[in-house]
């Protein structure tokens, strides 16, 4: 059986990191790519996350393949312009 990794205590607050899946994005040529169930550690306080090295390589590694990336599945986000106008109203 593997041990549970601790990811000890969150930087930001000192509150202890609870292990968790995470989706994670990168923008990458003005392109939107995003990771899904990324192990990884997540402050309950202030919601910071961290990612083991080990993890954190193999994502490199991942998103640097052109081919995963084109053969995977797409998702349509919204896109809102931001407009000072309706800012200063």
């Amino acid at each position: 059986m593997k041990k549970k990794y601790e990811y000890g205590e969150c930087e930001i607050c000192n509150t202890s990191m609870k292990a968790s899946r995470i989706k994670q994005d990168f923008w990458i040529r003005g392109r939107l790519i995003v990771v899904e169930g990324v192990p990884a550690g997540v402050c309950p306080r202030c919601g910071e996350r961290i990612v083991k090295a080990d993890v954190g390589l193999w994502i490199a590694k991942l998103i640097e393949d052109s081919d995963r990336i084109s053969k995977a599945p797409k998702i349509a986000v919204p896109t809102i312009k931001f407009d000072e106008k309706e800012v200063a109203a």
